[in-house]
């Protein structure tokens, strides 16, 4: 499975910004009486949500679309062949090993632990910081190292397809990316940090920096390429390009961090004088959260394998090049895009507020806090899954058809992220049911479960690998990940209701009925538009699919706002007036 890049709350200060020194997010006092809605009443809940996670969810949509506009020049640059399946596959490695050894014992450990510091002892809690970040600063730089060492077989067990000038530029890509293992790691820390003290803008505006160095980047690759390149002709000059300029992206993200760090009082100073019990507890929590990580990590381990394979396979036999892995990674993208922006927002916020909640004894709060996020990020997930189904084609002509890849192209990625579409309510409910397992300190469960995901995952791949007609093979391998999620949702629901003792379901069913509701407007008024404008104009080419694409967004979302506020949607209500509260003049 691809990486998921998962960020972590008071009312939000400004980008970058400090929360006030006598309240941050470890002390703040909670949305209510009681520290919450404990009575089921989420409308408290889910404003103080909606507030903290404004800015959040706006840095993670420049993120976005910067980073979408960056995936568009690249396949405009590389097209979706054998260069790109190499670039990509090898583009994905610093991500896996990061994520495999660090990155969700950053994302999933660390805030909680550091919440749990704070709220016991202030200034024990920050000499705490300081000893785990000298502790992941070391074993980042070690890990990097091996690594560069290991770029070679990296490169033979994803990329097993690859040969000959194909491999050798992997391997060259392998060498150059792997650096960014460090910077990854250093980033996640120090946004871990900030979050952990009230400040949460400057880690989702940072990858805006990195998306703009790549889109440089491949803008230059295109203004000294005169048509398609491929590992066969590519010249030195273009490569080191690619490799310096990808890299330096994420140098200037992680470094951009630092003045945030220093404004919110956080000052590096490396120690190691760590006291009896806390590597202890550090290392009880990581060793189940690394099991998970290595578990769903070998599942992207078949999926790039084997749509590797695929895509080499449909290009021998004279299919063309979108059928590999690189239309996977695009179309996963594009699948983030709605989570992203509101799913790690909403996480970012609740993280924290679960777990003070959690090391209070608080479980009616915590259960009422995660329902109310769940349907808060619903909210903008379900209709945003809706046209991603329905506009699936509009969307990937408007961002990839361009330079060397072509239409047909792009309705690969089309058929995929239609397929990751349906996949998308599952797979946002399961990352949030993770947090609540996190918030109590409890990493096991989330391992255990993922045995059971992993397993479904990794069999549909090779079934579909197996069984499906080369052009369907990816597409297959995303009908497969969703089931997968859904499969990984279902099963820690059930472990939740008797952890919680309920889970809030008859609100939750009941508010994501009336979303399904109110998103069938929002349906049938997009593919109406799409089967307008075919009519009239054709499909296939930019501007009918940007019509379309705006058209349908525009009339589809409006119906679905109507449909929504006519059937009380609270979480909508909400959403509405907290942003009307927000225009000019009121």
């Amino acid at each position: 499975m691809p990486a998921v890049a998962e960020e972590t709350a008071v009312d939000m200060p400004a980008p970058g910004g400090t929360a006030p020194p006598s309240q941050t997010i470890v002390d703040g006092p909670p949305d209510g009486p009681g520290g919450g809605a404990p009575g089921g009443s989420s409308g408290g809940s889910s404003g103080g949500i909606l507030k903290s996670g404004a800015i959040m969810a706006l840095g993670t949509l420049a993120s976005r679309v910067t980073g979408f506009l960056r995936t568009a020049v690249i396949v405009a640059a590389l097209g979706t062949g054998l260069l790109a399946n190499a670039y990509n596959t090898a583009n994905t490695i610093p991500n896996q090993i990061y994520d495999l050894l660090l990155g969700g014992i950053l994302t999933s450990i660390i805030v909680p632990l550091l919440v749990r510091a704070k709220e016991r002892d202030r200034a024990a809690g920050e000499q705490y910081e300081q000893r785990v970040f000298t502790l992941a600063v070391i074993g980042l730089g070690a890990l990097t190292l091996v690594s560069l060492l290991l770029a070679p077989v990296f490169i033979d067990v994803l990329g097993s397809s690859f040969t000959g000038d194909q491999r050798d530029v992997a391997i060259l890509f392998a060498r150059f990316f792997l650096p960014q293992i460090f910077f990854y790691g250093i980033g996640a820390f120090a946004g871990a940090i900030l979050n952990a003290r009230g400040s949460f803008g400057a880690p989702m505006w940072a990858p805006v920096l990195n998306n703009l160095v790549v889109i440089a980047v491949g803008g230059a690759f295109l203004a000294i390429t005169a048509g398609p390149v491929d590992p066969s002709t590519i010249s030195d000059d273009m490569l080191l390009l690619l490799a310096i300029g990808t890299t330096g992206g994420i140098v200037l993200q992680t470094i951009a961090l630092w003045p945030s760090l220093r404004r919110v009082g956080f000052r590096w100073r490396p120690r190691l004088d760590f006291k009896k019990g806390e590597l202890g507890e550090v290392a009880r929590m990581a060793g189940w959260t690394l099991l998970y990580v290595a578990l769903t990590q070998s599942a992207l381990v078949v999926i790039t394998a084997l749509t590797n394979a695929a895509g080499n396979t449909a290009q021998e036999a004279g299919l063309g090049q979108g059928y590999g892995y690189t239309p996977y990674f695009n179309a996963y993208q594009l699948f983030q895009l709605p989570y992203a922006i509101v799913g790690v927002s909403v996480i970012t916020a609740l993280l924290p507020r679960m777990s003070r909640f959690a090391a209070e004894g608080k479980t009616a709060d915590l259960r009422a806090a995660f329902s109310g996020g769940l349907r808060l990020s619903s909210v903008i997930i379900m209709p945003a899954a809706a046209l991603m189904l329905v506009l699936g084609p509009e969307i990937t002509t408007v961002l990839f058809a361009h330079g060397n890849s072509s239409s047909e192209d792009a309705m690969v990625i089309a058929r995929i992220m239609q397929m990751f579409a349906i996949a998308l309510v599952p797979f946002s409910t399961y990352q949030l049911m993770l947090r609540v397992f996190y918030a109590h300190g409890d990493t096991r469960t989330p391992a255990l479960i993922g045995f059971v995901m992993v397993g479904c995952n990794i069999a549909l791949a090779f079934t579909a690998y197996t069984v499906l007609d080369v052009k369907w093979i990816v597409v297959g391998i995303a009908a497969g990940l969703g089931i997968a999620y859904a499969a990984g949702a279902v099963t820690s629901w059930l472990v939740l209701r008797r952890k919680l003792d309920g889970m809030d379901g008859r609100r939750i069913v009941g508010g994501h009925l009336k979303l399904l509701v109110a998103v069938l407007p929002l349906g049938g008024f997009a593919y109406a538009t799409h089967l307008a404008v075919d009519a009239l104009v054709g499909a296939g080419s930019l501007l009918p699919a940007l019509v379309t694409l705006v058209v349908g967004t525009a009339g589809g979302g409006a119906l679905y706002l109507v449909t929504a506020k006519l059937l009380r949607v609270e979480e909508v209500q909400t959403m509405i007036s907290t942003f009307a509260r927000r225009l000019p003049g009121r």
